[in-house]
């Protein structure tokens, strides 16, 4: 071991508490950024698995009816490989132990495995078998929520018939990764299953034979996308098809692209201002110990260590700091990823979903927390190494003490001899003064940005559930029905208000780009299911033209008053150019509406419409259930308060666990930011304040000074700090934005608060450790001590 060795041994032991602190900060960054790109390696590996082993489609369609020989055409497209029709229908359950009604999606198989594509993987069960009528697979999810077995029943409307149907296999299809009925954000597990039941049973339960009202294709590396999607259009379009999509507009995959998005988006900001503060931190740390070391310095360079012996002494220390950090920050985000990875396990349904520490995230972690560290330290490395003997032998020239701008305005009186201290040695010191106070300003934007992300969501929960739905239970029909059907709908037991609405697949184009796309038809002033503007205030159904949601207009990029086409998919398909009137923000998928009567026209068909709104007396719920378990036309039962409990118990969970881990990691910030400025602000000023203990100062006067410069840089730096948080948290919201579901910029009063709090707690800790090393000053030993 030589010299240089055992002097590094030594000031890491005198200084490991700021040295400890920089390293924690480090740690937070690679845990961050490791649990980050871990998680998406382990999600994206689990996806290509799953979608390659189980023949995952690439392209979609769904039709009205159609006979199996367009099979043969669809397989005849340039580029398609394999083709496989089916019939998929929804339908109402009953399930024992559930009041209300729940919804479910039969899909019909082949009588034997494999199916040529969506193949399915039996975690419990078998397949269905002849001769055995009423036999289905369930969905992974929808067993495990009732806590099903195989041999379980349940009861279903098929067709307008309640029929009994026996689960014998429990399975995981790669279509219904996320298993979320359409229009909900979050997934319902009990209330929503999928079903797979086969093709010689549910075809002529549905009037299907020899027929199939849905597609998946698959289609060759070298194949046109857009191509095959152009010609099954033309294909499928005689016989009702509402337009071909790819996996960018399944549901499922949909929703994974987003959360890779979000991850990615989680890898790249929170790491970047972890490692910033851990430089900063490095950087105070450093900057002090080469001023404290200047003699030192120059008996070495003495002794015949060059410059780079210096400086490669200084760096081993910063290097030794990250090392530290790496190897913390790495245990702790693998333990993250498995935490996050099993949270994503309860959403994402995959045969295999395991959390693995990807060998590339770990080098880039270790990489950007090396770098952070040399970033922190090379300024005073190089300045270091640059130290003339001679030069270093001098102790630094002491600062200018010419009157300060408090003294020339006259306004010295005001302050105490200590507040007078406080206030020259600020002014006199700007540079340091203005570091500080970024550093604290930083922690303080952290703290927000770790703790807004639960006010926002509770304002989502409040905007959709209560600001825009206003109704209880939304009833979807299997056909577009009469006004008669309105009717009957307010008059089931306990409906106190009914808003029927009409529904029809579109395609909206605008030059270029297009997107299929369900168009709306509400009233022209809906009262239980409405539209609002960015104030909250109802929006009113265009009468001819469009009303979009902010991210449809986002993809077809288009603003108000442009001219789009819209292709209606279903009955007599019209098309025709439409405005845009108008343009509101929502937070979950893409919407557009016009009013119930211009789509009625559009369609030339009379008052017809898709389902309802329905407001409903709390003490009459039961009877209503009971009713719309056994209406035949009834497709689908949208319950709001049922949405709203699984949405509280899902978001309320992750997000305390995920809030619990940042805002941990920025308490640590705060602390580490604080404290070390505080010592460093000791150590620079010992002999200042043994001088003044020994002139007859109290050791509380004495701390009033050190301290009181703490609080003015504390005080100085909580406002820019928040308006930092404010513009990071915005940031944030960009990049965990997704199509699915956007994240709004609320930030709550009670978030500002907080942050504020804990960087004033931090500061009185700080204070704490400080002020017991002003206690502790040998005062003989400090006046030794030369500058």
């Amino acid at each position: 071991m030589t010299s240089l060795h055992r002097k590094l041994l030594r000031d890491v032991a005198r200084m490991w508490p700021q040295l400890a602190a920089a390293a924690l900060v480090i740690a937070c960054g690679i845990a961050t950024l490791t649990m980050s790109l871990s998680t998406v390696a382990s999600l994206e590996r689990a996806r290509s698995t799953f979608y390659e082993r189980y023949r995952f489609p690439h392209v979609f369609a769904h039709v009205k009816r159609a006979p199996d020989s367009v099979a043969a055409q669809l397989a005849d497209i340039p580029g398609v490989l394999r083709v496989r029709t089916r019939v998929a229908v929804e339908v109402t359950l009953d399930v024992p132990g559930l009041d209300e009604p729940a919804s479910g999606r039969m899909i019909s198989i082949p009588d034997r495995a494999p199916f040529g594509l969506s193949e399915l993987h039996l975690s419990r069960g078998r397949l269905p078998e002849p001769g055995h009528p009423g036999e289905v697979v369930a969905s992974q999810a929808f067993a495990e929520a009732h806590g099903f077995q195989p041999g379980a029943e349940i009861s279903a409307v098929i067709n307008g018939r309640l029929e009994r149907l026996t689960i014998v296999g429990i399975g995981l299809s790669p279509e219904y990764v996320y298993q979320v009925r359409p229009g909900d954000v979050l997934p319902d597990d009990k209330r929503f299953g999928v079903f797979w039941m086969p093709d010689r049973e549910l075809a002529p339960a549905f009037d299907m034979d020899g027929a199939f009202n849905d597609i998946v294709i698959s289609i060759t590396s070298r194949a046109s996308l857009p191509d095959v999607l152009a010609r099954v259009d033309r294909i499928t379009e005689p016989w009702g098809g509402q337009g071909a999509h790819g996996r960018d507009q399944q549901t499922s995959d949909r929703y994974i692209s987003d959360e890779l998005k979000q991850l990615r988006g989680i890898a790249k900001l929170p790491p970047t201002i972890f490692l910033c503060a851990s430089a900063f931190i490095l950087n105070i740390v450093f900057s002090r110990l080469v001023r404290n070391q200047r003699e030192q310095i120059a008996a070495l360079k003495a002794f015949g260590y060059g410059r780079f012996a210096i400086a490669a002494h200084y760096l081993e220390m910063a290097l030794l700091v990250a090392a530290v950090g790496a190897v913390v920050g790495l245990t702790i985000g693998s333990r993250l990823g498995e935490i996050v990875t099993a949270m994503y396990a309860r959403f994402y349904r995959f045969p295999v979903f395991e959390f693995r520490l990807s060998r590339l995230a770990v080098v880039i972690a270790i990489g950007v927390g090396l770098t952070a560290a040399m970033l922190g330290t090379l300024a005073s490395v190089r300045r270091a190494a640059s130290l003339a003997p001679a030069e270093a032998m001098r102790p630094e020239a002491p600062p200018d003490y010419r009157r300060t701008l408090l003294e020339r305005l006259g306004l010295q009186r005001l302050f105490s001899p200590a507040g007078r201290m406080v206030v020259r040695h600020l002014e006199r010191q700007p540079l340091r003064a203005l570091a500080t106070c970024a550093g604290i300003s930083l922690a303080t934007a952290v703290l927000i940005v770790g703790s807004f992300v639960h006010g926002s969501l509770m304002y989502l929960i409040g905007f959709i559930f209560f600001t825009t739905q206003r109704q209880d239970v939304t009833v979807t029909f299997v056909e577009p029905a009469s006004p008669r059907a309105a009717h009957e709908v307010a008059a089931l037991p306990g409906v106190l208000e009914s808003e029927p609405f009409r529904a029809v697949a579109a395609r909206i184009r605008a030059g270029p780009r297009s997107r299929l796309q369900g168009v709306t038809g509400l009233p022209a002033r809906p009262r239980l299911n409405r539209v609002v503007d960015q104030d909250e205030r109802p929006v009113p159904m265009p009468h001819s033209g469009l009303l979009l949601s902010d991210g449809l207009a986002d993809i077809l990029d288009v603003r108000e008053g442009d001219i789009v086409t819209l292709e209606v998919l279903e009955g007599q398909r019209p098309t025709l150019d439409v405005p845009v009137e108008a343009i509101v923000r929502t937070y979950a998928g893409t919407a557009a509406y016009m009013e119930r009567s211009a789509i009625n026209r559009l369609m030339n068909e009379g008052d017809v419409i898709s389902g309802a709104a329905i407001r409903v007396d709390p003490d009459a719920r039961d009877r209503l259930y009971r009713t719309l378990k056994q209406t035949p036309r009834v497709a689908s039962v949208n319950i709001k308060l049922a949405a709203l409990d699984s949405f509280r118990k899902t978001i309320a969970e992750n997000v305390l666990r995920m809030r619990l881990f940042n805002l941990t990691f920025a308490s640590i910030i705060a602390f580490g930011v604080i404290y070390n400025s505080a010592r460093v602000s000791l150590a620079e000023r010992a002999h200042e304040l043994a001088t003044l203990r020994i002139l007859g100062f109290t050791r509380a006067e004495v701390s009033t000074i050190l301290l009181g410069e703490l609080a003015v840089l504390m005080l100085a730096a909580i406002g820019p700090g928040l308006l930092l948080g404010r513009l990071l948290a915005g940031l944030v919201t960009n990049l965990l934005g997704g199509e699915t579901v956007r994240i709004p910029l609320m930030i709550r009063p009670s978030t500002y608060a907080f942050a504020v709090i804990v960087i004033v707690l931090a500061t009185l800790v700080s204070g704490m450790v400080v002020r017991r090393g002003i206690d502790r000053l040998d005062l003989v030993a400090v006046l030794k001590t030369k500058g």
